[in-house]
């Protein structure tokens, strides 16, 4: 059996690394224009509250007559390349913990550098043999599709049906890799905790967290 896991929302609390980066730009913004970290980092806040995270730091800019491309671009530097102040949840640790190492692994979409920045900021390499960010092999094989799955159960000689996937997003994290034969396991938290949708999009199981889930389960699941 061969647990591989989600990243944002799943293992941690994404919004924590939102906060995190938008508190690394404010303290940039603030060193270099001399203003106020905290009145940076709320206003950041408000911000995504009401327009999303699209178009954060464009808006902040204008607000404070700072805008320009390069300072959007400064700007974006800092949020993806900071140090992440962000831990995991503690009953994924506790999941973790009570798993072999060598049987997990991490698979993630997003910007490459900003996910393995992550992964090092949660000490995940501790717990997992290996965290694959899906965009270091192109956009394209992000999720659905099963490419970097298929690349792990290649590598480390399983059928698919001796895997099982954990993650939260119903959209996107199950509906590539079900057909082919893997199993998975949806924790309901973060945005998506309480979309529904149908069976082709969900998983196998469903849970609200890792401690619901125990060893016989999982081997009921590979044995199905």
């Amino acid at each position: 059996m061969l647990l591989i896991f989600d990243l944002d929302d799943t293992l941690y609390e994404e919004i924590t690394f939102v906060k995190s980066g938008f508190k690394a730009v404010a303290k940039y913004l603030a060193k270099k224009h001399n203003l106020e970290t905290d009145e940076l980092f709320n206003n950041c806040l408000k911000i995504l509250n009401k327009e999303g995270r699209g178009q954060v730091f464009n808006i902040l800019l204008k607000e404070y007559k700072l805008y320009s491309k390069k300072e959007v671009f400064n700007c974006i530097k800092t949020y993806r390349y900071h140090k992440p102040d962000i831990k995991l949840y503690d009953d994924a640790l506790r999941f973790l913990k009570k798993n072999s190492k060598s049987n997990i692994y991490v698979v993630t979409d997003g910007n490459k550098v900003v996910q393995r920045n992550k992964v090092k900021a949660l000490k995940l390499n501790k717990f997992i043999k290996k965290a694959y960010p899906t965009r270091q092999f192109g956009i394209k094989y992000e999720k659905p599709s099963p490419h970097v799955f298929l690349k792990i159960a290649n590598l480390e000689k399983l059928c698919p049906s001796q895997i099982i996937y954990f993650g939260d997003n119903p959209y996107k994290d199950f509906c590539g890799i079900k057909p082919l034969g893997f199993k998975t396991i949806r924790v309901k938290r973060g945005q998506f905790s309480e979309i529904v949708l149908d069976k082709d999009y969900e998983a196998h199981l469903t849970f609200n967290n890792f401690d619901e889930i125990n060893i016989d389960i999982l081997n009921k699941l590979t044995n199905a």
